[in-house]
Parts: C-alpha cells; sequence; structure tokens
C-alpha cells in the first residue's frame, strides 16, 4: 500500500496537469490559467499560461478579508540594535506595504520596472519587497554589503529604475555603511537609476544626493496607499543573483503564478506548518532562502514569520537561537548547517540551551550545503526533536529532495535529504547522459519540465541558460551537484560536480571525507578539497577547526583523523594530510568557499569572491597551507 508521499509524488510526474491544477485551487486568481503546463516552446516551459493574480494579495490582503488582520505577520528579532523587537500584523504589514507602494508609483514605477533592494535585514526590506509585488514592479535583492563593483554588475544587468537601500547594516558590532558603496556602485555603472530611497538608521546617517536620493520617511509620509494590481501568472515577480563562471552574474529569474501555487504548498507539505503557526528561517533576504520562506511562502500560508538580524553565536552568545524560538514560540526552524557547526563550536555540551523553553518547537530543517550526520545527530541529541536535511538551490527556488513531513515522515538516514520531493524527477546520470546504478556517484540531474517555481530562463539571456543549465544533459537540469540514490531512493549529495577528485584514476567525493572528519568529537568544522599531484593526479587535503576549548595537540587530531578515513574509507583515499585552522573561509551565506582554497593550495591565481564574509581569512588558509608545505597563491 502506497502511503500519501509516494502517490502525490507519482501523481506529480504521470499527471503534473492534474496534480498542479489541483494544488492551485488553493490560491487566489483574478483569471484561472488558459494552460496549466505550456510546453508549446520546449526548453521554456510556463506554467499556468493565461492566468492573472497578484503575489502580494495572496500574502497579506487575502488574509486580511479571511479573518487573521490582527494576527501577527512578521516578527522583526534585532540583537544588535539592543534587543529591538517589533510586530507587524497582517492588516499592519497591508497597510504599510501599500503606502509604501503608492510611494514608488509616486516616483513613476509601475509594472514591468525594475527596482533593486540593497539592504540589512530590516522590515523595511521585506515591505520593498511586497510593495513591488503590488504594483507589479520586479524586485532585485542584493546582499547588503556587497562590494561596489558587484552592485555595479548588477544594476547594468537588471537596469533598475530605482534602488532601495540603507544607511548602513550592523555585523554584530561593527557598523558597515551602505551608502558610500552603493554611490560608488551607481558612479562605476553605465546604467544610472532615476531614484534612490534611503532608510536613515540612527547608527549611521547617510549623505544624500540632491535630486536623487529620497529619505524613506519623506516618501511614506506624503504617499497615499496602493491596490495591488493584477499581472499575468508568467510575468517576473523577482531576479535574484548568482554569481556566474564567467564572472558575470546568472539572473535566475522567479514568476509570479508557479512561485506561488509550489510555494505555498511546501508549507505543509513539506514543512507541515499550518497557518498560524511561527515559522523562522534564520537567513538573509539577500539569499533565495530568504525570499522563498522569511517573505513568501509563510505569508502566502498565513504563517508568522520572523525576521532576525543577528547572529547564531556573538549576539550575544551561542544561545541566541534558543532566545529567539523561546521568545516567539517558534514552531519550526530553517537553517544552515554552518549556524548548528557556529553553535556546536561555542558551547559543545548545549549548556545554554537549558536555560530556555523549547516546549512549541517541533523541527528543525537545515540546507544550504551539505549537513554533515555528526551535526544532524548533535542537534537531534540536544533538541530532541526531528532535524531534516533538505535539498535546493537558488535555480530551483524551493526543495528538490527533503523528508515532506506534511506526507510521510521517513526514517531519516544521516547524509541524505531523503527523497524527491513530488513535482522532481530526480536521476543520478553519467558522462553519457545514462542513469547510474544505485549506489554509484553521478551528476544529480532534474528530468524536464521543472516544476513550477522554478526558473524559467535567466534574466534577458535565454541562451544562457540553456548553455548553463541544459546542454551537458540534454532533456535534464543539470544541478551541478554530485552524488548517488541508494536502493530505498533516497538521495546522497555529496559535492559539487567539481569537488569530485580523481585520485589514480577513482572517482571520490570529498564529502564522505568530510563527513569522516566530522565525526571526530574535536572537530566542530572541516572541510576537503583536492590539491594536485604529480604521481596520483589529485590527493586530498584536510582542514579542521577545532571545538572551543579543545587543549590537545593540533598533530594528533591531524593523526586521529587521517586513520578514521583509511579506516572508514580505505587506503584508496590517500588521505594523509589535513591542517589546524582558526576557521574556513565562506560566503556570507555560509557555504566554504572550497575552489578559493584549491587554487591556494595549487599556487594558482584567484578571485577575491564578492561574497566573502571575511577577506582575511584566505591570508589565514595561505599560512596553514605554507606552514604543511604548500606555496600559497600568486596575486
Amino acid at each position: 500500500m502506497t502511503d500519501r508521499y509516494e502517490q502525490a509524488h507519482s501523481r506529480s510526474l504521470n499527471d503534473p496537469n492534474g496534480f498542479w491544477a489541483e494544488v492551485a485551487e488553493d490560491i487566489h486568481w483574478v483569471k484561472k490559467w488558459d494552460k496549466v503546463l505550456d510546453d508549446s516552446n520546449p526548453p521554456f516551459y510556463r506554467w499556468f499560461t493565461g492566468g492573472v493574480l497578484n503575489t502580494c494579495y495572496n500574502a497579506l490582503d487575502r488574509h486580511v478579508d479571511g479573518g487573521r488582520a490582527d494576527q501577527a505577520a512578521l516578527i522583526y528579532d534585532s540583537p544588535v540594535t539592543g534587543n529591538t523587537v517589533k510586530t507587524y500584523t497582517y492588516r499592519e504589514l497591508r497597510d504599510v506595504v501599500a503606502r509604501f507602494a503608492g510611494g514608488l508609483a509616486s516616483l513613476g514605477i509601475g509594472k514591468g520596472d525594475r527596482v533593486i533592494i540593497y539592504m540589512p535585514m530590516v522590515p523595511e526590506a521585506v515591505i520593498a519587497m511586497l510593495a513591488c509585488a503590488r504594483i507589479g514592479a520586479v524586485h532585485s535583492v542584493v546582499f547588503g554589503g556587497f562590494a561596489s563593483n558587484e552592485l555595479a554588475t548588477r544594476i547594468d544587468d537588471a537596469q533598475p529604475k530605482a534602488i532601495v537601500s540603507a544607511s548602513c547594516g550592523i555585523e554584530v558590532d561593527r557598523i558597515i555603511e551602505y551608502k558610500p558603496l552603493l554611490d560608488g556602485a551607481i558612479e562605476m555603472a553605465r546604467h544610472k537609476p532615476e531614484k534612490c530611497i534611503i532608510v536613515q538608521r540612527p547608527q549611521a546617517k547617510a549623505q544624500m544626493i540632491a535630486g536623487r536620493d529620497v529619505d524613506w520617511d519623506d516618501l511614506m509620509a506624503g504617499a497615499e496607499a496602493h491596490d495591488w494590481v493584477p499581472v499575468a501568472a508568467t510575468d517576473p515577480l523577482y531576479i535574484l543573483y548568482t554569481s556566474g563562471t564567467t564572472g558575470e552574474p546568472k539572473g535566475t529569474v522567479r514568476d509570479n503564478g508557479g512561485h506561488l501555487v509550489a510555494l505555498k504548498w511546501t508549507m505543509k507539505n513539506i514543512y507541515d506548518v499550518d497557518p498560524g503557526d511561527v515559522y523562522w528561517a534564520a537567513s538573509d533576504v539577500g539569499w533565495v532562502v530568504g525570499h522563498s520562506y522569511i517573505v513568501y511562502a509563510p505569508l502566502f500560508h498565513g504563517c508568522t514569520s520572523i525576521l532576525y538580524e543577528g547572529k547564531p553565536v556573538g549576539t550575544p552568545d551561542a544561545g541566541a537561537f534558543w532566545r529567539v524560538i523561546s521568545q516567539h514560540k517558534v514552531k519550526v526552524l530553517f537553517t544552515a548547517p554552518t549556524a548548528f557547526r557556529a553553535i556546536k563550536r561555542e558551547d559543545p555540551n548545549a549548556e545554554l540551551l537549558k536555560t530556555y523553553d523549547l516546549s512549541r518547537f517541533a523541527t528543525l530543517f537545515l540546507a544550504g550545503e551539505r549537513t554533515d550526520p555528526d551535526t544532524l545527530e548533535w542537534a537531534r541529541r540536544n533538541l530532541k526533536c526531528p532535524v531534516i536535511d533538505h535539498w535546493w538551490q537558488t535555480e530551483s527556488g524551493w526543495p528538490m529532495a527533503a523528508n515532506c513531513l506534511g506526507l510521510h515522515a521517513y526514517p531519516v538516514k544521516p547524509g541524505s535529504p531523503t527523497k524527491a520531493v513530488p513535482g522532481w524527477d530526480v536521476r543520478v546520470l553519467d558522462d553519457n547522459n545514462q542513469p547510474v546504478k544505485a549506489g554509484d556517484i553521478g551528476a544529480i540531474c532534474c528530468k524536464l519540465p521543472l516544476p513550477p517555481g522554478t526558473l524559467p530562463t535567466l534574466w534577458n539571456a535565454d541562451q544562457r541558460y540553456v548553455d548553463a543549465y541544459l546542454t551537458d544533459y540534454p532533456g535534464y537540469y543539470k544541478t551541478a551537484d554530485a552524488g548517488y540514490i541508494d536502493e530505498d531512493g533516497y538521495i546522497y549529495v555529496m559535492t559539487r560536480t567539481d569537488d569530485i577528485i580523481n585520485v589514480a584514476g577513482h572517482r571520490l567525493s570529498t564529502g564522505a571525507m568530510e563527513e569522516v572528519l566530522a565525526a571526530h568529537p574535536d572537530v566542530a568544522e572541516c572541510a576537503v578539497i583536492g590539491v594536485a599531484d604529480e604521481l596520483k593526479g589529485q590527493l586530498p587535503l584536510g582542514f579542521l577547526v577545532l571545538n572551543a576549548g579543545v587543549e590537545r595537540a593540533d598533530g594528533e587530531i591531524v593523526r586521529e583523523v587521517v586513520q578514521m578515513v583509511r579506516d572508514r574509507i580505505g587506503p584508496v583515499a590517500s588521505f594523509k594530510t589535513a591542517t589546524v585552522v582558526k576557521r574556513l573561509p565562506k560566503t556570507r551565506s555560509g557555504k566554504i568557499l572550497r575552489g578559493c582554497m584549491q587554487k591556494i593550495a595549487d599556487n594558482e591565481d584567484y578571485k577575491m569572491p564578492a561574497t566573502i564574509d571575511d577577506p582575511v581569512i584566505l591570508s589565514e588558509i595561505e599560512d596553514a597551507l605554507k606552514g604543511i608545505g604548500y606555496a600559497g597563491a600568486r596575486r
């Protein structure tokens, strides 16, 4: 007898039109679609063509009209500004969004115009996103604090009519002034926005440019509420840029209709939350997680969403997440494994957790990078609740593989995000585009057409979309992740395809080696890269970050992890070298910059990533590599 997950997954692949038409009945349409799946122009598939709706209405007005007007929609929690907490009900958020939408309209911004949002984690960022959706403008959120040249490339690609920004962001106890970065970007860019709307924060006052810059408060003071504007389901809602291999950012496009249908469905069927529940995605609005699961999906579903301006540690300590969960009665938390590794490193025995009431907390979801089994087990042991790894990407917009708790809770297998989510036909292919045997590593790909809510193309770059994602494996979307599917259908995402290393002809996953290293009781965090070797082609090299308070000799710990890899993977791995470092270089979203580390080790030139959390860490990595006989990078 099949369970509800198997029924849903099977129907979504065998009858996608019927499956998604039924799901789409759960949202408000101005006009129903003419066609559910429009496959008239492959590989550019479109969903709900002919349909008309509004994303902002479905996020806010619908709940105000339907009896949730006085329920909390958004809770802003900011330990970096003196423990500020501000709650917006659905009515209050609807009203302030409508007024800012009127402010945008008064500046000449309307349907189809682009608006870049370059903001810290403040309510105005969410308000700006929803206001754009209200009037049919296309928003493009750029992570606050990005370097001027990176912001400039996005300005030139999106060609925004306006930019919404703030005077500054706050990183723990450091003020980062945004306005000089914004001014520098506009100076570099060929395209010049007509207006910049600036939120003046008390921590830093921005210098305004007459004629171009508009104070947020002044704009709001004279603005009139703007009603929502009907848009086509296939009209773009937003552009979100990801780093491209050519150095030019790729603008992932998300449409209004498919995005709304898919995301609302995920809230119950994947996360098992109901309207009225408190849901917290501890991410940033600059990333896809922030778009999907801070701003849009929780509001579509009538939940209360948390907007957190802080860190997992340091604001003020490693109990920050427990405080937020307890204070706001959070039911589900979604964050990156990096956050929990940071907490585990600072508080290995979870002593701070014992001081908070987490009785309403039900589930922890992890994504953004591979969840090592040791971190998963630490979280499960201390939180005493299900810990669910799930897998998705900027391009997918929502999970591709997950333990769909609202359909059927499967046993957790550490290291696996469980099974393909309904709508996703996930395969593991070899270099000849053929499926590999169960348990064999290959390229993880998704059979076309992709489900609703994914990327229909790249912004003004149809051919680049085809070249980047659809050419290497004809008929499939290339995820650029590598892994395998076991005999039970569980997916294992081991590494990026360029992190598969070839040791003397053996294809080995650095992710599998990291899994072993992370199991050492003294290791808080780790990374494994492949470095060039004249004899074997490549050899693995490990980096270890130790738990706080470890006093044992580094060399002793290195010898132990080398033996562990030999015992669990075998001599074939040729894992013989590791070094202890204070920290690993990461993007602001928590992804480890393994590519940069590899180039440093191989003495190759590398470009400083725009998304790096702290550039100084790369110098520390160079020093560590020199200490074990690697020359360091040429710059």
